[in-house]
């Protein structure tokens, strides 16, 4: 029986408004303009519905943000009460709105040691824009205006904007056809384990890269390098869980050169692996700033924050009548969006969903590692509710199928006709379940997707590919 949403809505009219007049992030223009889009109208707990009645598992959650899951009433009553009581107010200057005072206390509750401080955006991108100014300017405001370089890792994902697509390396993130900003950002090798040269332990893997950013310090030297920033795990770049070790040993070299540590907790933060922050709890660091976005509302509105430390405020705010921190957005701090932060914050601590996100994550994990024995499955990593499958042609070898095989998108599409989302990327598919995901759920995604790489393995085999 189909979903009440195809009375509501003409899903061949939205369709065609959509191809016609829409730019999508990300948009493949030969795929886009024969295939168009799927129409997503409704969403409740972990199940969204599209324009023709048909229901789905968002094993996507999103785009890794709706953690507390869809149709959150209190969520949608906390946005309506405060925009009838003030919709809007700046930030600038000396102005503020009782939910972004309430929420940068809340935030600096929550975070790891001493990050007490908050400036707010709008979308992740912005907050690693702001990051990265922030750093520029703390090292200014500390005498040593001749740190600008920003070391980042191949393979990362910190944003779309100029800034934010200079700062991060994915293959097909920087084609010629845009600018980035030249001679400002030094990329590092990714901490990709599946990748490490042939023969290498995890041990020697996490000194290779360490011995590789201590190197870059020497050649650039280090009174040039303004911060360091990474994604605790690698999220768009792979699910990347970094080797034991390496993200302290990271840490104490930046603090040895002055170096200013931003983790970019986009993803990660807000119970995805199962703490409200994963840079101390999941991997034993306590950065100078965290970038957070997605899973701070929910996904339920556009809002991100940069928490960072007492000694960055101390810097940036000494006694100066000249000093102003001149960067910030029209909606940053707005009222409405801090509102529903502050009750996603509630749902998620009051039914201890990252409890609920380590629990059924460790058995995702678990369930997912079964796929290993497939013949195209090279690997399966992640941690919790931030997983990913990788294909091979070869799995000795750890060759990629041809990109022709396209076939993450084959994968994803045969889920989909099962009612099962996942996104495909490249070689890989990734999962980033809401975190009120059950155990039961778990189930049926990893047998929707097993039957899918099954089906692909036979085509594959009858194309001769493999």
């Amino acid at each position: 029986m189909l979903h009440r949403a195809h009375n509501r809505f003409d899903a061949q009219e939205l369709w065609q408004q959509d191809h016609d007049h829409f730019l999508h992030p990300f948009t493949h223009f030969d795929s886009f303009r024969k295939d168009g889009s799927l129409v997503l109208v409704e969403g409740d707990g972990c199940y969204v519905t599209d324009a023709h009645g048909k229901r789905y598992f968002d094993g996507i959650g999103g785009m890794w943000c709706v953690n507390a899951g869809y149709g959150r009433k209190e969520i949608a009553e906390a946005m309506a009460e405060q925009a009838l009581q003030l919709c809007y107010t700046t930030t600038f200057v000396d102005v503020t709105n009782a939910p972004a005072a309430r929420l940068a206390a809340k935030l600096a509750a929550l975070a790891p040691g001493d990050l007490n401080h908050v400036t707010y955006a709008t979308s992740g991108s912005c907050a690693v824009d702001t990051a990265i100014r922030l750093a520029h300017y703390c090292q200014a405001r500390r005498g040593e205006k001749n740190r600008r370089y920003v070391i980042s890792r191949k393979n990362s994902y910190h944003g779309s904007t100029y800034l934010g697509m200079t700062v991060g390396l994915r293959d097909g993130d920087q084609p010629e056809q845009f600018r980035y900003i030249p001679d400002l950002v030094h990329h590092l090798s990714a901490p990709y384990p599946y990748r490490r040269p042939e023969g290498m332990s995890l041990e020697a893997f996490s000194d290779f890269l360490v011995d590789e950013f201590a190197a870059k310090i020497e050649e650039l030297g280090a009174e040039n390098i303004a911060c360091f920033i990474a994604e605790p795990a690698q999220a768009s770049g792979g699910v990347c869980i970094p080797p034991p070790g390496y993200l302290p040993r990271i840490s104490e070299l930046c603090t040895k050169h002055g170096i200013l540590f931003i983790a970019d907790e986009i993803v990660t933060a807000f119970g995805r692996l199962g703490h409200m922050f994963a840079s101390q709890d999941a991997f034993g660091i306590i950065p100078d700033m965290i970038i957070c976005a997605k899973g701070l509302t929910s996904g339920y509105i556009p809002l991100s924050a940069v928490i960072y430390s007492d000694a960055i405020h101390d810097s940036i705010s000494a006694p100066d009548p000249d000093a102003w921190f001149t960067h910030g957005y029209t909606y940053a701090g707005h009222p409405v969006a801090c509102a529903v932060a502050l009750k996603n914050i509630e749902i998620i601590e009051r039914e201890d969903l990252c409890g609920n996100a380590a629990r059924v994550g460790d058995y995702l994990e678990k369930r997912l590692s079964e796929l290993r024995s497939l013949p195209i499955v090279g690997d399966v990593r992640g941690r919790r509710l931030m997983m990913c499958v990788e294909y091979v042609k070869d799995k000795a070898t750890r060759e990629k199928l041809p990109d022709s095989c396209n076939i993450s998108k084959r994968i994803s599409n045969e889920c989909e006709t099962k009612g099962l989302l996942v996104r495909p990327l490249g070689h890989l598919d990734v999962l980033s379940p809401p975190l009120i995901m059950t155990m039961a759920e778990v189930d049926f995604v990893v047998d929707t997707l097993r039957g899918a790489i099954l089906k692909a393995t036979e085509e594959l085999r009858a194309e001769g590919v493999i």
